[in-house]
Formats: C-alpha cells, structure tokens, sequence
C-alpha cells in the first residue's frame, strides 16, 4: 500500500499544495490537514507514515519564524509526534518547516539531549528576503530522504531567517554524527559566501538530519523543482524530466513500502 502522508498546515502555510504535488508525484498518498483537526483529536498522526512540515509562514513568522507552531507541537501534540518517532516514520521539514524542527527540539535531537533546542536559523546576513537558486553539495549518507542523490544539486530559496547557528560544540557534534546533510556551495561545489551561501549560515550548512536519519530538514525548497520546466534555465539547458527535489521525496516513498 502506499504511503500516506500528513502535510500540515496552519495559519501562514503557502507551500502545502506544492508539497502535498511532491509526495503525490512520488507515488504517496497525501493529505493537507490543518493542525487544529490535530489538537482536537479529529485527526491522529497514528495514522500517517510521514510528516511534511512545509514553507511559508507560520502564524505570520510572529515573534520569530516558526516559534509558534514549534511550541504548538512542543506543548499540544508532544505525546503523538514522541509517538510517530519512536515508531520509525519519516518527518521532513522544508525552510518554514525547518525553523519549526529546530525550534521545537526536534533537530538536531542528539541521544540525550531529545527535545532541547540547541541550534536556530537566524536573520540572513544580507538583511533582506533572498529568493533565488542555490548549489547545494550532499555531505552525508545517513538521512533516509537523500539517499544515493547527485553529489550536487540545485534548489531554490525563499526565506528572511535561513542562517543556521549554533554553539561550536553543537556544529563539531552535527559533523561527527554526519548529521550535516547539505552545504551552500558554488557550481564547483566549493565552499563560498554570498550569494552561494544566501543567508551566511555557519559552516555553509542548508539541511540536517537527526541520527536516525529519519528526520530531515533544509531551508531549500526541493517541492519547487521536481520538473525540468521549473528550473530556470529549462530554455535554455538540456535538464532531466525530473527535477532535483523529486529525488527527495521518492526516497521517503521507497522508505515507507
């Protein structure tokens, strides 16, 4: 049977369709539900093999980008995301989804130290929203979701809060773990600045897992480029049917059956 996914969604979310196109497109069953039906018990996450946090911006990125739904799955559905964890299901969290991972101790989640936030993404360096198209160098063979993907691919972002920071201990930690999924870097895949690196994240790093492999977030978008007609130079480029993003996903399928 297919997978059957649960994208969630509230107040803010504006990439839910394209992502719940993804996993469709992969070959899983999907669904967009709103996180109240999840607070109120009239939908279980029991029932799902995969969680899709996606992109936009939750509750408006009040306070900070994706504190409030963090803390909504931190304090009101604690037990059931424990619960889908510990039974071996996949979570994805894409740029907006990414912040809320971090933020609700869900990554980096070291043994021991599960539900403490230790990292954030911060205001990007250039002071600004950065939409554009990004290089990004595959770092480790542990997170289910990229498995046996191109050494380098391209994606875009979107976003005002993307700079991964953490304690040195936390980032020497995530590199040792290979924990580290992607990396900002040039066509070359070397490691560069801006505009390579959009948002200045330290040690270039656009994606983790957590040790499982089985939680994954980035700030990239992979939902944005899963045909060859959204890249942006399709015109102009002899591309692949398939975009680099659609990958991601098939590997989250595959997982699952």
């Amino acid at each position: 049977m297919r997978p059957k996914v649960i994208i969630l969604r509230t107040a803010g979310t504006n990439c839910d369709y394209e992502t719940e196109y993804a996993f469709k497109l992969a070959g899983a069953r999907a669904e967009r539900v709103h996180i109240n039906r999840l607070i109120e018990g009239s939908v279980r996450l029991d029932d799902y093999d995969i969680l899709a946090i996606p992109g936009g911006f939750s509750y408006g990125d009040d306070i900070s980008a994706g504190v409030l739904l963090a803390n909504e799955l931190r304090y009101k559905l604690r037990d059931q995301v424990e619960r889908f964890i510990e039974e071996g299901k996949l979570i994805i969290g894409i740029c907006n989804g990414f912040q809320v991972l971090v933020k609700a101790g869900l990554l980096p989640r070291f043994k021991g130290m599960e539900g403490k936030q230790l990292a954030t993404l911060h205001l990007n360096d250039s002071a600004k929203f950065e939409c554009r198209w990004v290089y990004l160098r595959l770092e480790s063979d542990r997170c289910v979701f990229t498995k046996g993907l191109k050494p380098i691919i391209y994606l875009p972002v979107a976003h005002a809060e993307g700079k991964f920071v953490a304690p040195k201990d936390v980032l020497d930690r995530l590199e040792e773990n290979g924990q580290v999924v992607f990396r900002y870097v040039d066509e070359e895949g070397r490691i560069a600045g801006y505009p390579y690196n959009p948002n200045g994240s330290m040690r270039n790093i656009a994606g983790i897992c957590d040790p499982t492999g089985r939680i994954f977030g980035l700030m990239p978008h992979p939902e944005r480029y899963v045909w060859r007609y959204q890249h942006p130079r399709w015109t102009r480029e002899e591309l692949p049917e398939e975009g680099d993003g659609l990958a991601i996903f098939k590997n989250a399928v595959r997982y699952c059956m």
